[in-house]
């Protein structure tokens, strides 16, 4: 009889821990679906609003500003009031962010919005993988966490395609409006689900850490912006890099006495696990932007719409797709510190085929290869790098990966961003910038496009130098021998 009920025990379980990885899985396919929308469906916001290149810029960065700097923050908070809560809120900020954001009456009330559904979606992804380790029986909590983080690749597979379908067919608006009944679904199944989680040892909060963190982002990601709209040599771009000098020593010296930091040091403690960071942290800076500036390619040098702009960028997240799996299957022979290395080269070759090829008359198949070598080389790195990292981890170091690892990797998509669109900008100079977002650019004389290209050449030639840079991090990464 005990035999019984123990096993009709393990069964429900089950039963409830896959119901609550379709909550989480829901909530990761609404944040992914609604950032990869917005990067193939900004130049339709750009145009409605006649928005220079500063604003244009921060529409993007002002989401992945906030979300960067809070995701440790609402990670603590939750421990605190309670997990099941905080991340149920964060459905509920994100909906009633994005209904607002389709009403915005000008450009500056969007990105306010973009800062509270970044917000929401903070509270959404630091909780999401401790919901899914508490309801999962350990044995069956790898499954889980496929699935669970599977669903990233449907939502960059269908985001490009919706976003560019959207923004032809319906309108700007429906970008973010389409996320409010994926949200309010996400909130009521979460709702009726999610039971309450036991809540972790009530660990103070770094405020000061936090906020010095988003200070300092702030700052680079200002002059970054302004050096590309209006030059170097702005008075806000000096500003801001001269704020970011200073608040750097700054954070280390106050996360040194933190007792719980933001920046947690454990990562970098040794060896392998600093290098393979600062490999990953390289990664991210290579592939975060890449979609978007691909994007605005399409956009602006070939004056594609905004649909088949989507289409077009496919290659990297089915590149993606394929080699994250392939490479989880061969790590079973070959070691993660392979796969890192591995990955980072395919990356780095992919995107210096976009370098050597890009061009206005370049044919699609050529730049379609590069983007899909670039993707799986971001695949295949993701997955080995991952692996290596979590291997190498101190006791009671799993906790820390949820917080810092991830920031530490945002920070990364956060500057890949900044710096692509500055580059990209700045080459163009400040009375075509504007052109490059709104996707218009192709309706000028052949010498604005060939600049235009000169430009793209140049995004990529220093994305292709940071993947470089992170190949080299990652062999540095080889682990100590025994």
């Amino acid at each position: 009889m005990t035999g019984r009920e123990d096993e009709a025990a393990r069964r429900a379980r089950l039963r409830y821990a896959w119901r609550v990885c379709s909550v989480t899985s829901l909530g990761l396919v609404l944040i992914g679906v609604a950032g990869s929308t917005l990067n193939v469906a900004l130049p339709s916001v750009v145009r409605h609003f006649s928005a220079g290149p500063f604003e244009s810029g921060w529409i993007l960065l002002s989401f992945l500003l906030v979300n960067t700097a809070s995701l440790v923050f609402f990670g603590r908070v939750a421990d605190l009031v309670g997990r099941r809560e905080v991340y149920l809120a964060g459905f509920a900020l994100f909906t009633v962010a994005s209904l607002l954001a389709g009403l915005s009456p000008d450009v500056w009330f969007l990105v306010a919005m973009r800062v509270v559904q970044a917000a929401g979606a903070a509270m959404i992804l630091a909780n999401g993988t401790v919901i899914i380790t508490d309801a999962f029986p350990p044995e069956r909590l790898s499954q889980g966490m496929g699935v669970y983080i599977g669903t990233l690749s449907v939502a960059q597979l269908a985001g490009p395609t919706l976003g560019g379908l959207i923004a032809e067919t319906a309108g700007w608006q429906w970008i973010f409006w389409v996320n409010v009944p994926a949200g309010v679904l996400a909130l009521v199944w979460g709702a009726v689900t999610l039971r309450g989680v036991p809540r972790g040892p009530k660990q103070p909060v770094d405020a000061l850490g936090n906020a010095l963190v988003f200070a300092a982002l702030s700052a680079l990601l200002l002059a970054l912006s302004e050096a590309g709209a209006r030059g170097p040599s702005s008075p806000v771009a000096v500003a801001g890099a001269a704020v970011f000098a200073v608040l750097v020593p700054l954070v280390v010296l106050v996360e040194r006495r933190a007792t719980h930091p933001v920046l947690d040091g454990r990562l970098f403690g040794g060896r392998m696990l600093a290098f393979a960071n600062l490999a990953s942290f390289c990664n991210a800076l290579a592939r975060a932007s890449l979609i978007l500036v691909v994007a605005l390619y399409f956009q602006a040098a070939r004056g594609v719409d905004a649909f088949t702009a989507g289409l077009s960028v496919l290659p990297v997240p089915v590149g993606m797709a394929v080699a994250s799996p392939v490479a989880g299957a061969l790590g079973r022979r070959v070691p993660a510190y392979a796969l890192s290395v591995g990955g980072s080269l395919l990356s780095t070759a992919g995107l210096g085929v976009l370098v050597l090829a890009t061009g206005a008359g370049t044919p699609y198949w050529v730049v379609g290869v590069g983007l899909f070598v670039a993707g799986c080389g971001s695949g295949a790195f993701l997955t080995g790098n991952t692996t290596q990292v979590m291997q190498g981890l101190p006791a009671g170091g799993l906790g820390v990966v949820n917080g810092f690892r991830l920031m530490v990797m945002n920070v990364g998509v956060v500057l890949s961003v900044g710096v692509s669109l500055s580059v990209l900008a700045g080459s163009v100079g400040p009375e075509l910038g504007a052109q490059v977002y709104a996707g218009t650019l192709s309706t000028l004389s052949p010498v604005a496009v060939e600049q235009l290209m000169d430009g793209f050449r140049r995004t990529y030639a220093v994305l292709c130098a940071v993947a470089l840079t992170g190949a080299a991090l990652a062999a540095l990464a080889r682990p100590d021998r025994r």
